[in-house]
């Protein structure tokens, strides 16, 4: 699957639901379908700093391919993490680092976070962006 039907795919779920009631329990249940994430790996430097819960952020690489994983002590904090990677993991740096994720605008996610929420949200933009430009 392209990052672009990856992204329309997740457009295409958030407009099923009517209302954000609904769309925040989507949320909730991809995150827990999120792949167990080992304590070892809850350490400061995989925190997403900028988040005020607690999100972990690890990365590794295969190739030019970037695949994530991902906690958070949070419920809706953790499903946002995983829609997240759930289209950016797989991916190469060049896809991740030329996109400009603005399938978030066309779901209206952040308009319906909290601004803390909402900041936690771009700072776990800014770090998916950021290790595609690292080597």
């Amino acid at each position: 699957m392209t990052l672009e039907e990856a992204k329309q795919g997740v457009v295409d779920n958030f407009s099923m639901y009517d209302e954000w009631l609904d769309k925040y329990e989507y949320l909730i249940e991809l995150g827990k379908n999120l792949e167990p994430f080992p304590e070892s790996k809850k350490t400061d430097d995989r925190l997403i700093k900028g988040c005020q819960s607690r999100v972990w952020l690890d990365c590794r690489t295969e190739g030019d391919k970037l695949f994530f994983t991902a906690d958070s002590d949070a419920i809706i904090t953790k499903g946002i993490i995983s829609l997240l990677i759930s289209i950016y993991s797989g991916r190469t740096r060049k896809e991740i680092a030329e996109d400009d994720f603005s399938f978030i605008e066309s779901i209206g996610l952040k308009e319906n976070l909290s601004p803390t929420r909402a900041n936690g949200l771009v700072s776990m933009i800014n770090t998916i962006k950021g290790y595609s430009t690292e080597r």
